[in-house]
């Protein structure tokens, strides 16, 4: 999922014979409505009409894959016991992980100095932990760029109780995260400033690609976590939570849930930072908005 950005491209509701036609497998409405029901009770994902063409293209290739001529033939292959791990792929199919280092730069500006620049100062008074999580971290440019932040403004955060919490629901972006290689053009939304923390690798055999340096990686630790059907295994509390663009996907209800349990998570007078695209249902008694898409819990 996701989660963190998470952007599929919406296409036009509605789909003509001549589209049906021309498609490798069948694709009924049960078949639609019944994927969907099974999104969301695995995820708390929404796929909504609009989201009709996506789901056939991303799924198609798992039926694809599996030697299946029928989306309802991999539906019944998701129902029975022994497949129990391809529900595994089908989240990975429908999680769409589009995301960049720096993306919505004023977030990380007030990371910088509301929550780096902080800890760099109470550190020098014995103050030594800090603890951030993104949720739904995609395939890591969110929670390394937390990092170069962090090692930016804290010149002995390596020597402090300083830790990213990086989750996402997806194994696969997870899995790339987890390497810290982008393509060399990755790095063009990068402050100055920071570009020391990444270097190109000498490809052996390979493409060429940007790596974040060893330094910023063991900061992070990345974890696979279903935000809304599993326990959260961690007690928190943290001093900021990143979930940008990963609430989009839910209900309302679901939406309201999160929250709430973020809330629950984040120490007083910590910080919640939510997508440009995002909004809280109405107020909350626990958050204030401080900013565009930033809310502080009450002290």
């Amino acid at each position: 999922m996701a989660q963190a950005q998470r952007n599929p491209a919406i296409l036009p509701p509605g789909e003509s014979a001549a589209a049906d036609a021309n498609r490798e497998f069948e694709f009924s409405e049960t078949d639609f409505r019944g994927l969907a029901q099974l999104a969301y009770d695995h995820t708390g994902i929404t796929l909504a009409d609009s989201k009709r063409n996506l789901v056939y293209s991303r799924v198609s290739r798992r039926v694809r894959t599996l030697g299946l001529t029928s989306f309802k033939q991999y539906r019944e292959y998701l129902a029975r016991d022994d497949n129990k791990g391809e529900i595994e792929n089908f989240i990975n199919a429908i999680s769409t992980n589009l995301t960049k280092f720096f993306r919505e730069a004023h977030h990380f500006d007030h990371f910088r100095t509301h929550v780096a620049s902080a800890f760099a100062r109470a550190s020098r008074s014995g103050a030594r932990r800090l603890r951030v999580w993104s949720a739904g971290c995609s395939t890591g440019e969110e929670p390394y760029t937390i990092a170069v932040v962090l090692r930016k403004e804290v010149p002995d955060v390596l020597h402090l109780d300083a830790r990213i919490l990086a989750t996402d629901i997806d194994t696969d972006v997870l899995a790339k995260a987890a390497r810290g290689e982008y393509p060399p053009d990755s790095t063009e939304q990068i402050p100055k400033v920071y570009l020391p923390y990444f270097a190109e690798t000498d490809g052996d055999g390979r493409a060429k690609s940007i790596a974040v340096a060893r330094e910023v990686r063991s900061l992070i630790a990345f974890r696979r976590l279903n935000l809304m059907m599993e326990a959260w295994p961690f007690k928190g509390p943290f001093d900021a939570i990143f979930c940008r663009n990963v609430m989009i996907y839910f209900d309302n209800p679901t939406k309201a849930d999160l929250v709430e349990r973020f809330t629950q998570y984040i120490k007083p007078g910590g910080w919640l930072y939510i997508g440009h695209s995002e909004s809280l249902i109405g107020s909350h008694p626990g958050l204030q908005l401080v900013g565009r898409t930033i809310y502080r819990r009450d002290a």
